[in-house]
Parts: C-alpha cells; structure tokens; sequence
C-alpha cells in the first residue's frame, strides 16, 4: 500500500490506514460514533491537563485554551448526530492505539523531554484522527456523513501543526525533528500490527 503524496507532505504519516477500515467502519457506523465522541471527549480533557501541568508557559495556555472548547464542541456535535439516529453514546472504550502511544513516552527525567513527548503524542493523534476521517470522508457510501466528516478532518489537521509548533516553541527544533521521526517510526509499527477494527477511530 502506497500512502498518498498529500498525506505524506502534510501529516509525515509512514503507513496508511488500511483499506478494508472504512468499510467496516461503514458497517458499524454507531460504534464509531460514540468511539469518536469519547475521542474529541479525551483530546478536551489532555489539552486541559496539559494547561494544568504546564501554566507557566504563556504561549501553550493561550494556543490551547480555545482548543479545549473546540474539542469540547466536536464532542457535542457528535452527540447530536448520535442522538439523531435515536442511538445512544454507550461506554468509553479501552484504546490501544493511544495506550501504546503513552507507553512509549519518556517517563521521569527533565521536563521539557516531558513536555516534548505529550506534544508530539497529541501531534501524532491529532494526524492519525485527520487521516481517518479523511477515509471516511471519501470512502462513506453516505453523502451526508462524508460532508460530517470532512468538517472534522479540516479541524485535525490545523491542531496536528499547533502541537508540532508548540514543541518548537520551548525545546530546540532540531530535538523535536529528531524526536518527532521517531515517533512516526514507533507509530508506523503500532498500525502495523493493530489489528483492523471497525468499531474504533483508531
């Protein structure tokens, strides 16, 4: 499987979503949407917890502030939508993706190694999500949930920047380059042997 040239320019993903995902997906579209509201539930309370833990840093309050309530608005969007269809939002699931990514960040140490894995983990969530709801912008037989869809994708990609240029910000850009490869490697791996489910974002 060839990843997209567009792809490849804007998110640096290394592997691609694959294929058969929308599909399934499409088939289990109800347990996609409460898997993505609890998605746009979790990325609100991160960017709050990051405000918490790191208030002293102007520029990352100021840049994520409105973030929370962006998120916080996706997440009332898709309630709606599961509403509309008379379902209901159902229970958090584990997510494996995200877990595996929290492992691989570097625990103890300085802060700002700290603060650089929580920013590229939530760069590299926000570019994995826009390239999902991509495929289900295209690849949804449902006009309607393509147009849903398309909305969110354009979101993800402006927050996936903001998190890279937020690291950029406190750390030395070539650190967070160097870093950030690596997490498009160990990320590349973890889609790789995830297995294909279409009941989850990611």
């Amino acid at each position: 499987m060839e990843l997209s040239q567009d792809t490849k320019n804007i998110l640096g993903l290394q592997l691609p979503t694959d294929p058969r995902w929308v599909d399934l997906a499409e088939i289990s579209l109800s347990e996609i949407l409460t898997d993505h509201a609890w998605c746009e539930q979790k990325a609100a309370n991160t960017c709050i917890s990051l405000i918490q833990r790191y208030s002293d840093r102007e520029k990352l309050v100021d840049e994520l502030s409105p973030i929370v309530t962006e998120e916080w608005g996706h997440f009332r969007l898709v309630l709606a939508e599961i509403q509309k269809r008379n379902l209901k939002l159902g229970k958090q699931r584990k997510d494996h993706y995200v877990n595996a990514l929290i492992e691989f960040q570097k625990k103890g140490g300085h802060i700002e190694d700290r603060l650089l894995d929580q920013l590229l983990t939530m760069a590299l969530i926000e570019a994995r999500s826009c390239e999902r709801f991509k495929r289900l912008s295209e690849g949804l037989n449902d006009a309607y949930m393509q147009k849903f869809y398309r909305r969110f994708m354009e979101s993800e990609a402006g927050h996936y920047t903001l998190f890279i240029e937020l690291a950029e910000t406190y750390i030395d850009k070539e650190k967070v380059r160097k870093r950030w490869k690596e997490w498009l490697d160990f990320e590349a791996n973890i889609i790789k042997n995830l297995e294909v489910r279409g009941d989850r974002i990611h």
